[in-house]
């Protein structure tokens, strides 16, 4: 595991996961959320993003959390050697991101852009629990796709926690 890929839904854990598989490795992980958001929750555009994000691919090692899929998709799936998939339940999604927001309160996470103190509204309860859910389906599609076009890649599709444990667990 060289170039680590972690895609899944909000509030599934992806930071988290970037995290601890870059204490096991080494790596410095790259959250996409601290690409995409400005300070005060102002969104930045695609060829900012874009900007930050190639330099990193070109490295020997890294890990990249976080979907985006209008941000150098293609290029990430194409030189990663490892795709995760959390897909885990909304509802325990949905508590995730309510229990960050307690965590987090009047602070901004480690793993988002500067500025942008931790909250929750009705619009981002909705993004967890129905918009962000919506391509689902792609993502197993677009997965079953890459198995087929690169099979030496190490794809992990995980639908419980306890799986994601299991695997870190078997890291070195």
């Amino acid at each position: 595991m060289e170039r680590i890929m972690i895609i899944g839904f909000s509030g599934c854990g992806k930071s988290t996961l970037a995290r601890r598989i870059g204490e096991k490795t080494g790596i410095e992980p790259v959250h996409m959320d601290a690409l995409h958001w400005l300070p005060g929750w102002v969104e930045s555009d695609d060829a900012h993003k874009t900007e930050l994000l190639k330099p990193v691919l070109e490295k020997k090692r890294w890990i990249i959390e976080g979907s985006y899929r209008r941000i150098l998709w293609h290029e990430r799936i194409e030189k990663a050697d490892t795709i995760i998939f959390l897909d885990y339940n909304r509802f325990l999604c949905l508590w995730r991101v309510i229990k960050r927001r307690i965590m987090y309160s009047g602070k901004t996470r480690p793993d988002m852009g500067k500025g942008c103190v931790e909250k929750l509204d009705a619009e981002f309860i909705y993004w967890v629990l129905i918009e962000g859910r919506r391509k689902r389906k792609k993502f197993y599609s677009e997965l079953d796709q890459i198995r087929n076009i690169f099979p030496e890649k190490d794809i992990y599709i995980f639908v419980k926690p306890s799986q994601c444990e299991k695997f870190l667990d078997g890291l070195e």
